[in-house]
């Protein structure tokens, strides 16, 4: 839940983003903010962000990750990215947080760098 939500109870864009930017976190991860892994001092977004971007792949799932090196680096570099846009969108200050049309701009850019045929 986006920090802002209890604050003043007001619903805004930025606080999408910010579900946003966790939905993609918990997708590259298969893990939720609310896994007991997930304490105080410890959450989904400070765990990307403590990883990012040189020890990323330890928390991503392995699933995601073909052993081939080739592909393991490309697979890394393109859940990288994601990753970044992830944090840019889940910022904790919502004036920081990117906004829809820039994110869904950058997923297109990914997507076509890593995808061109599709």
């Amino acid at each position: 839940m986006a920090p802002e939500y209890g604050s003043e109870g007001l619903v805004s864009t930025k606080c999408d983003i910010y579900s946003f930017g966790i939905m993609l976190m918990e997708t590259f991860t298969r893990k939720r903010p609310t896994d007991d892994l997930f304490t105080a001092e410890l959450s989904l977004r400070g765990g990307i962000y403590d990883t990012y971007p040189h020890s990323l792949s330890h928390v991503l799932d392995a699933t995601l990750l073909n052993p081939d090196k080739d592909s393991f680096d490309k697979n890394v570099e393109c859940i990288s990215l994601i990753m970044k846009l992830a944090l840019n969108c889940s910022s904790d200050l919502p004036g920081e947080r990117t906004n829809m049309k820039d994110a869904w701009a950058a997923l297109q850019k990914i997507r076509n760098q890593f995808f061109p045929h599709l």
